[in-house]
């Protein structure tokens, strides 16, 4: 079912400990089981499926448990060892497990969408479980008494779901590339603030309740790290995976990003370091150092009797330039951009070599990834996705050992 890995490279990259396989289909979540060397599953197969490693180091299912519908997403709460299974019907189920991980009871059935469930969330202090689906809305339900609390509706699929336990805040990712802030009340809830930047639909978001930090990745390849805590409301750029972002995970006490995306690209961030804002896109009806027209510049065109060229942008100054005053490329990793984008002529002799310097690191996990989790405390890292295979990794040869300081995510 589980193979142990044995092979441990020198060299400061993920070490892969065990590979999982024994799904039918997509597996759409894993979870590391605190303190215990255990992973919980759910899969399209409509399977929820607890692992646990044996004395002979491979990973054997203890509990095998098969849903009505296929298993979409999932959420697990240690202290009370409630699991709950968002389904592709848009029901969620609440599972409690024994001590022993040996056995799975069924608790109850929330109707809280109308269909597919994309992401849950368990308040254990307001017994709500919050979930988001591709109904176009996030709900809150009553894990007391099975109730619908509140529900709020979007313009499109609500894809990724953050909370923040203190101020019953919400933030919801959606398919049109926008991030929606909600406080949540126990019957209704007030929009705050809409967040844009992204140009694809936003995959995974992360919070970080310490630095009010909140990450967002998307299909645009692209990570936004927003600065919720800044009055300045500073927005910071991270370019470098080549695929859609999928899931993220900020470690509070090293300053780093762990970022995932579909090709299997693992990125681990230095965020311990002064970055720059990206500018934004200044628009012109003919280049910003020439002044030769743009295409569109029907009268200077005429004036000049000249054609009209193509706009392109420097990312580093934010102008509007033509191909021949941006011709040369450059990565830029104070500003984000970790592989080569254009910038204008200007621009490019003004970078030194030692600002091509790379913040981040970048490393294969050799199979699709829709999904990661983190066990913080102990450095340790999950990934599944449609390839139906579960890896794990130890991830503190990346983000270094200093994480085993008993420090647990919220």
């Amino acid at each position: 079912m589980a193979a142990e890995i044995h092979s441990r490279p020198q060299s400061s990259r993920p070490v892969l400990l065990s590979k999982i396989e024994g799904h039918q289909d997509a597996v759409t979540a894993a979870l590391l089981i605190p303190k215990e060397d255990g992973v919980i599953t759910a899969s399209e197969d409509r399977t929820i499926r607890v692992w646990l490693k044996r004395d002979s180091g491979q990973y054997w299912p203890s509990i095998y448990h098969t849903m009505a519908s296929p298993c979409s997403a999932m959420a697990y709460h240690h202290d009370s060892r409630r699991i709950f299974v968002g389904q592709d019907n848009g029901a969620v189920m609440e599972f409690h497990v024994s001590e022993d991980f040996n056995k799975m009871n069924f608790i109850k059935t929330y109707p809280a969408h109308q269909n597919r469930v994309s992401a849950i969330i368990f308040s254990l202090a307001a017994e709500w479980v919050i979930s988001t689906g591709h109904d176009k809305c996030v709900s809150w339900m009553c894990t007391r008494s099975g109730n619908m609390l509140g529900r709020h509706f979007f313009a499109s699929w609500a894809s990724c779901l953050q909370y923040d336990f203190d101020t019953q805040y919400a933030f919801v990712g959606d398919y049109s590339g926008q991030i929606t802030l909600l406080k949540l009340e126990q019957s209704t809830c007030s929009v705050i603030t809409t967040l844009k930047g992204h140009e694809g639909s936003v995959a995974c978001l992360w919070w970080d309740p310490i630095q009010r930090l909140l990450f967002s990745g998307a299909s645009d390849n692209s990570i936004i790290m927003w600065d919720i805590g800044g009055r300045k409301g500073r927005t910071l750029l991270l370019q470098g995976h080549h695929d859609r972002v999928q899931s993220l995970c900020y470690l509070q006490l090293t300053r780093q990003l762990v970022s995932c995306s579909s090709d299997g690209g693992i990125a681990v961030w230095n965020m311990d370091v002064s970055r720059e804002e990206a500018p934004q896109w200044l628009e012109s009806d003919s280049c910003q150092k020439c002044e030769q027209p743009f295409f569109w510049n029907i009268k200077q065109m005429w004036d000049t009797k000249t054609l009209g060229l193509r706009q392109h942008h420097c990312r580093k100054c934010g102008q509007a330039v033509c191909g021949k005053c941006s011709s040369k490329r450059s990565s830029y990793p104070i500003m984000g951009f970790e592989f080569q984008v254009r910038v204008c002529d200007s621009c490019y002799d003004s970078i030194k070599d030692e600002d091509r310097t790379s913040l981040a690191t970048f490393h294969e996990g050799k199979h699709n990834i829709s999904h990661m989790s983190m066990d913080i405390a102990r450095g340790l890292m999950v990934t599944c996705g449609t390839d139906r295979v579960v890896k794990i990794w130890d991830m503190t040869p990346v983000v270094g050992c200093s994480l085993a300081t008993g420090f647990s995510p919220h």
